[in-house]
C-alpha cells in the first residue's frame, strides 16, 4: 500500500498541491483522475520522489520514503516500475536492451538470467520474438507493451503509468487497460495511473482519486462514480464523455 499524507507542492508562487491525503491499495488499479492543471502529474512525481513535496509525507508499505535520504530510497526504487506517457524509450537501443536496461541497473543477474526475464516481459506483454526491433519500427501501441514489460522487469511491488492511452485507438487502449489491470491482479501490485480518459476510469478504476484545483475533490470507485453529486466531479465525466463519443463519431 502507498498513502500520502497532507501533500503540498508549490512551485515559486503557484501551489500546485494544497494538502492531498490518500491511499492507494495493494492488489487495485488506483487512478488518479482530473482535468488538466490540476495537479495529477505533479501528485505522481511527488509520490514516486521525481519532485519533493513542500509540505506532507509518501509512506511506502508503512515505510516513510519522505525521511529516506538518497542512498536509503534505493531498496524501495528497486521496487518502482514507472511507464512514463511517451514510453520514453531508448531510440538506440532495441526492445531487448531496453528492458534490460533497469536489470543492468540494479541487479548482479547473469546475462542469461536478464535475457530469459527479457523473454518472460514480452511474452506477458504479446510481444514475444519483438526482441530486436528498434522503437522506430513499432507501432504506438507496441512502444506503450514495451514499456510495460520494462516496467515490470524488476518484479515490482509499486507501478506507476502516467497517462498510459495517450495518442492510442480506442482498440489499442483497451488492450493497455486490460494489460495493466491483469499484472495489477496477477501479481498483486500496488498500481496507481494518471489518466482523463473516461474508459479507463470505468473499465478499470477499482479506486478513483479525483483531483480539482489542486485538492482531493472526491474519492470513490468507478461504481460509485456514476450516482455522485459532487458538481465537479459530474461535470468532468460527462464533459470527458460526450468529447469521447464526439471522436468516435467522426
Amino acid at each position: 500500500m502507498i498513502e500520502v499524507k497532507d501533500i503540498h507542492k508549490t512551485f515559486g508562487d503557484n501551489e500546485v498541491l494544497k494538502g492531498i491525503s490518500a491511499k492507494f491499495e495493494a492488489g487495485k488499479n488506483n487512478l488518479i483522475i482530473g482535468g488538466s492543471g490540476s495537479g495529477k502529474t505533479t501528485l505522481l512525481k511527488c509520490i514516486v520522489g521525481l519532485h519533493k513535496p513542500t509540505k506532507g509525507e509518501v509512506f511506502f508499505s508503512g515505510q516513510n520514503f519522505s525521511e529516506l535520504s538518497f542512498e536509503e530510497r534505493v531498496p524501495i526504487r528497486t521496487e518502482i516500475g514507472m511507464l512514463f506517457q511517451n514510453s520514453a524509450l531508448f531510440d538506440s537501443m532495441t526492445v531487448e536492451e531496453n528492458i534490460i536496461f533497469p536489470l543492468n541497473l540494479f541487479t548482479n543477474q547473469s546475462k542469461s538470467e536478464k535475457l530469459d526475464r527479457a523473454n518472460f516481459c514480452l511474452e506477458r506483454v504479446n510481444l514475444k520474438g519483438k526482441n530486436k526491433l528498434y522503437p522506430a519500427e513499432l507501432s504506438g501501441g507496441m512502444k506503450k507493451r514495451v514499456g510495460i514489460a520494462r516496467a515490470i522487469s524488476m518484479q515490482p511491488k509499486y507501478l506507476f503509468v502516467d497517462e498510459p492511452n495517450s495518442g492510442l485507438d480506442p482498440k489499442t487502449s483497451i488492450l493497455i487497460d486490460e494489460l495493466i489491470n491483469e499484472l495489477t491482479d496477477e501479481y498483486n501490485i500496488t498500481t496507481v495511473v494518471v489518466t482523463h480518459d473516461m474508459n479507463s476510469v470505468m473499465g478499470i478504476g477499482e479506486h478513483i482519486v479525483f483531483l480539482h484545483q489542486g485538492q482531493k475533490w472526491w474519492e470513490g470507485s468507478n461504481k460509485e462514480i456514476a450516482h455522485t453529486d459532487n458538481k465537479e466531479l459530474n461535470d468532468f465525466v460527462f464533459a470527458s464523455k460526450f468529447m469521447q463519443a464526439a471522436k468516435e463519431k467522426l
